[in-house]
């Protein structure tokens, strides 16, 4: 088996040890005489690997006892709606800094939801950035404030927490989560997608504080019909993100590969190994003026690095040509063009030395 260097933004590269490891289970998990996806969930052999899915994700992030942790469906964009409509009464307020794509779809679904406006975005329309403190305007009634941590499309990052007005924060970290430490404390509310950091598609991880809870239970008694059991974070706190049938294959593949971030040294030595890979992206893309990087200094992401080469007709064959060579997924979003290496977690070092190699030639052949 010849396996690519693989940079996709999602669904990404899972750790080979990972895979192997569930491949293992699909005839039958731990002597049950049942494969992995044929067991019950409510089995005790599934609520093992559940608790142990929540106990690891608790461990690496620090997340305090009182803290619900929840593995849901639905992907980040049900978290754009399910939080609002857990936190806000009809004519409750929030804001939203606004730094892309996933920002543009969050404030669209958080209106549903109560009065929503956006604490920054950026004056001249292009996200290839994201504000300082005293760029982020917040109303005194906001609720919260809700932010994306990284931003797969455009390539930036917040690199510390953004300022709030001392307002709980609601974070989007699908694409970074378990890739650094965090402050869960100062969070109301995080959640992720599963696709890019965690596991396969399908699953959700979702962190939830005592106050977001108290919240639900304010938005339910304002809210015309009460909140949708599927939507509602008491109910699904309270039945351990089991009120209906979870994806069981997802949270296992995901308590793997929490297991193989524990084995790796923990989220501490992932931000050492991330940091180290973008550098040496990062340093390439500044050596010249062949490649021109689309994040400002200071916001750039460590786990999408975006870049152009001269032409839109270069780009293309940079694409074409590292794909024969091996290395898959590092077209741009087609919002933004150009060129995107996602970096995450279970991405090698080695594939990125790999890539480094191929983009010097590369500026040989066609600078």
């Amino acid at each position: 088996m010849a396996r690519a260097h693989n940079f996709s933004a999602g669904p990404a590269l899972l750790p080979l040890s990972v895979i192997e490891e569930i491949q293992q289970t699909l005839p039958e998990l731990s002597h049950t005489g049942q494969g992995l996806m044929e067991i019950s969930h409510r089995s005790a052999a599934f609520e093992a690997i559940r608790d142990s899915a929540e106990q690891r994700l608790r461990a690496l992030l620090n997340v305090p006892d009182d803290y619900a942790v929840l593995f849901l469906q639905g992907g980040a964009s049900m978290q754009f709606y399910q939080t609002g409509l857990n936190l806000l009464g009809p004519d409750d307020k929030a804001d939203i800094i606004m730094t892309g794509r996933w920002s543009d779809k969050a404030i669209v679904e958080m209106r549903r939801c109560g009065d929503i406006a956006e604490a920054w975005a950026p004056d001249d329309g292009v996200y290839n950035r994201v504000p300082s403190d005293d760029q982020v305007q917040v109303r005194e009634d906001a609720v919260y404030v809700h932010y994306t941590s990284n931003n797969t499309v455009h390539g930036t990052q917040f690199h510390q927490l953004p300022e709030a007005a001392g307002k709980p924060l609601v974070a989007d970290m699908s694409s970074d989560i378990c890739s650094r430490p965090i402050d869960v404390r100062r969070h109301a509310v995080i959640y992720a997608g599963a696709q890019k950091n965690l596991g396969p598609s399908g699953v959700t991880a979702v962190i939830v504080s005592p106050w977001a809870l108290e919240r639900a239970s304010h938005a339910d008694n304002t809210r015309s019909g009460g909140l949708p059991s599927m939507l509602d974070y008491r109910l699904m706190a309270k039945k351990d993100s089991m009120f209906n049938t979870p994806n069981t294959f997802g949270i296992f593949a995901l308590d793997r590969v929490l297991a193989w971030v524990e084995s790796r040294g923990g989220v501490d030595a992932m931000a050492e190994q991330n940091l180290a890979k973008a550098g040496l992206i990062y340093n390439e893309l500044e050596q010249s003026d062949f490649w021109r990087i689309y994040a400002q200094k200071g916001s750039r992401s460590i786990m999408n690095p975006t870049w152009f080469t001269p032409t839109t007709d270069t780009d293309r064959l940079f694409v074409s040509q590292a794909a024969e060579a091996g290395l898959k997924a590092l077209k741009g979003h087609r919002s933004v063009g150009g060129l995107r290496a996602s970096i995450y977690n279970a991405c090698p070092i080695e594939s990125v030395e790999v890539l480094v190699d191929f983009m010097k030639d590369f500026e040989k052949r066609h600078g």
